[in-house]
């Protein structure tokens, strides 16, 4: 939602001579250039393949080439943007990137701008407290082995767990929540800020499969 860029974001855009966007195929959309597109009139736009773990890619390759058509573009035009979905020092992809330029081109100045967190957005649209007083909260990436977060289930208290990138994995989490009577108490977050957004307690999603956007939180 174009609402929750922060003031030093849409600064930083305005500013820019270059914007450098994110897809995960040259025939796919952007999310990220279309939640800033009412500020991008006489920007230069430049794509960038995120590998997105796909084993057909050589991450570490288009990372060392996406940090040298930035820098290429630095040098000639002083201040370019890299848009990032959500916050910049969570799960972000493009901390490769700038590790690239900080470890080959270490005069570049970067500086992050921090954004929303999916997981902050979930639960103040979800009406989900975070984090209260006495409480722990932990933020993973949905695991293909599933040993931790059924032990986190069964065993551990005053804690929350912001799961993320439940996608793909969905069925076998539902399942483990269902056996731990953990369903109504979990709230799953699915496209938030698009048109089809759900946000609700995951007892209340019927889907067998939910997009890579996805994440849930839940209070043990």
């Amino acid at each position: 939602d174009p609402d929750y860029l922060t003031m030093a974001a849409i600064k930083a855009i305005r500013k820019s001579k270059v914007i450098f966007y994110p897809i995960s195929g040259f025939d796919k959309e952007s999310f990220s250039l279309k939640i800033v597109r009412k500020y991008l009139k006489f920007k230069k736009k430049i794509p960038i393949i995120f590998p997105m773990g796909r084993k057909d890619q050589d991450a570490q390759e288009i990372w060392k080439r996406a940090a040298e058509i930035i820098v290429e573009n630095i040098y000639r035009y002083k201040k370019v943007v890299l848009l990032c979905l959500g916050d910049t020092s969570i799960f972000a992809s493009s901390s490769y990137i700038i590790n690239e330029i900080k470890e080959n081109f270490p005069k570049v100045k970067i500086n992050l701008i921090p954004g929303i967190s999916s997981f902050s957005l979930a639960a103040a649209l979800g009406d989900f407290q975070l984090i209260n007083q006495g409480e722990s909260l932990e933020i993973i990436e949905c695991p293909d082995n599933f040993d931790y977060f059924i032990n986190s289930i069964k065993n551990k208290k005053n804690f929350v767990l912001a799961i993320m990138k439940v996608g793909k994995r969905w069925q076998n989490v539902k399942k483990i929540l269902k056996e731990n009577n953990m369903l109504d108490k979990a709230v799953l977050a699915v496209n938030l800020g698009m048109d089809n957004q759900f946000i609700d307690k995951a007892s209340k999603n019927n889907s067998d499969a939910i997009p890579y956007f996805s994440l849930l939180l839940i209070r043990i």
